[in-house]
């Protein structure tokens, strides 16, 4: 019986060894970029970091040599953002999306920035699906036709399923009138039944042994911590292995939920990879990492003829790229990850100006990057600003002003306002939108409740974008000229633009030393104050600051005015 045991024990050991050895195991690399925002042509500058569309094509190329089972996927916002690109309507970036042979793109919001009938024409001329489950028109109720919720590719007999997925923050991301008819339903909502189709064989391409979702969706990390709401959200969607997110331009390599997650910061300056090993038809690891090219993009082989169809786009555009419109003698910053900037507030500064107006005010995201210490193109007019977003006139009282400017202080989802014709004191430490402690005009008058302001901003705002609220807004008046023809006319009328200090203009509270006189010291009046709070705090009496001050009526003070407290 021992023997027999024996025997069988044995044959078992064989046939586990004969599975093992013929078990087939297929290797998968996902490579992905995110928020390209059309940059196609190399950044040649002593730091430049953009690789550009032929070595772009010539890195995904090297990559399909080493793993011929690549799947090349964008996470959106893939034209919109350089002269070239806009001038016309991405046709470079469609020329290195089929010569990369990408397979699916997710639905940025700035696919929108033309309107969506864009997105079929960029889908054909690239020979790539937009993916997008969660996006319906109104008018039908149904799943819009120029994209489609997902995509199953087969390598080497493994089903891949892509879900494509947009963020929930493209409405109000996006100039209102290009998503007016269109709902944007939670992504997690979509996933759950997009997995549950999928899982239960509904699709005619048959069960897909992987299902990774293609996004738009944000995502941040911090101390290896992946980090994001609405991803959060999505990763807890029982189903879904994987995930490529875009819109935040940061890089992401980690897990959430149990999810690897990648981003690939922006402009091609990055490429992400999910290393997908599945034995057997079961998924055994799927590895996220990112390639920071930048870092080496001079050992990047270019692809030869995606470089001659942009050299030859380039020259056919040249006349209008390459006009010079004035020199800079530095940087004009425009660090989108600070507050106020230069370049904010020179732009701002122009467009009140050129109105008349005493405020200007532009949303941080509608200026796209530094102005760099040279020669000004026109070219360089068209990255800095590519939307043609038009000026507007917005009257509105002290109040709504403040509430306007408070908005663009440190909002956790967008650019921070850029602004000019204000001096603002802030605490970074307080709530959003009640950071401010102070505002005055730049000439040192304060900011009243009642009084009428003009500002000086622009149309996409105006109707809502980045969540700006001009609802009430006294009156509203749009000049229809684009902002971009503003700066170019100041630019050409100054043979170019003299850097602005900032220093004074946006200051955090903790940065604020009051004036101190012979006669005592200035204060700033803050909300909720009142004399005898003031006076209590600086050992003084009401009657002394009266006397020390020429109120006009000593029963209303106004926030951002400065008094002096007596000397004692």
């Amino acid at each position: 019986m021992n023997k027999l045991l024996k025997v069988f024990q044995y044959f078992v050991f064989l046939l586990l060894m004969v599975t093992t050895v013929f078990a087939k195991v297929t290797k998968i690399d996902i490579i992905s970029f995110n928020d390209f925002h059309g940059n196609v042509a190399e950044d040649t500058r002593e730091k430049g970091k953009n690789i550009g569309m032929a070595k772009m094509v010539g890195y995904v190329n090297a990559a399909r040599e080493a793993n011929p089972n690549i799947i090349v996927v964008s996470g959106g916002d893939n034209y919109q953002g350089t002269a070239i690109s806009n001038l016309t309507f991405g046709a470079p970036v469609s020329k290195m999306m089929k010569a990369m042979k990408l397979t699916a793109s997710a639905v940025g919001n700035h696919e929108f920035d033309w309107g969506s009938d864009r997105i079929a024409k960029w889908s054909e001329e690239g020979n790539f699906d937009y993916l997008a489950s969660n996006i319906y028109d109104k008018t039908t109720g149904k799943s819009v036709t120029w994209a489609k919720p997902y995509k199953i590719v087969e390598m080497d007999g493994v089903k891949v399923a892509l879900i494509g997925l947009a963020t929930e923050q493209t409405p109000y991301q996006t100039k209102a009138e290009f998503v007016e008819n269109l709902e944007f339903k939670p992504a997690e909502e979509a996933a759950a039944h997009w997995v549950k189709f999928l899982k239960d064989g509904n699709a005619p391409e048959g069960k897909p042994d992987v299902i990774i979702a293609i996004t738009h969706i944000p995502s941040d990390q911090k101390d290896q911590v992946v980090l994001g709401d609405e991803l959060d959200r999505l990763t807890k969607v029982e189903g879904i292995d994987g995930v490529v997110t875009g819109h935040s331009h940061r890089t992401v390599a980690g897990t959430m939920n149990g999810k690897p997650v990648i981003q690939a910061y922006k402009y091609g300056r990055a490429l992400g990879k999910l290393h997908i090993v599945v034995e057997d038809g079961k998924i055994i690891e799927i590895k996220p990492s990112v390639d920071a090219v930048e870092n080496r993009k001079s050992d990047i082989i270019p692809n030869a003829e995606v470089a001659a169809d942009l050299e030859k786009q380039t020259e056919e555009l040249s006349g209008v790229l390459g006009e010079k419109l004035g020199t800079l003698s530095g940087d004009l910053n425009h660090d989108r990850g600070g507050s106020l900037t230069e370049l904010g507030y020179w732009a701002t500064d122009v467009m009140r100006k050129y109105t008349k107006s005493q405020v200007g005010l532009t949303n941080g995201g509608g200026l796209r990057r530094t102005l760099y210490k040279g020669d000004i193109t026109m070219g360089d007019l068209y990255e800095i600003m590519p939307f043609d977003n038009q000026v507007v006139i917005a009257k509105v009282t002290g109040k709504q002003l403040r509430q306007l400017i408070d908005h663009g202080i440190g909002a956790d989802y967008m650019t921070d306002g850029q602004f000019a014709g204000l001096k603002v004191v802030y605490d970074p430490n307080k709530e959003y939108e009640h950071r401010i402690v102070s505002i005055t005009l730049e000439d040192g008058t304060p900011i009243k409740d009642d009084e009428i302001y003009t500002v000086a901003t622009n149309d996409f705002i105006v109707s809502g974008g980045d969540k700006y609220d001009f609802k009430d807004a006294v009156e509203i008046k749009d000049l229809f000229i684009p902002i971009r023809d503003v700066l170019v006319e100041n630019i050409k009328a100054n043979k170019g633009i003299e850097i602005p200090n900032i220093s004074e203009i946006l200051v955090d509270v903790k940065d604020v030393k009051a004036p101190v006189s012979s006669q005592g010291k200035i204060y700033i009046i803050k909300k909720n104050d009142t004399l005898k709070k003031i006076a209590e705090a600086n050992k003084t009496s009401v009657e002394k600051i009266i006397k020390a001050n020429k109120f006009k009526n000593p029963n209303i003070i106004y926030v951002g005015e400065e008094i002096l407290i007596p000397a004692m």
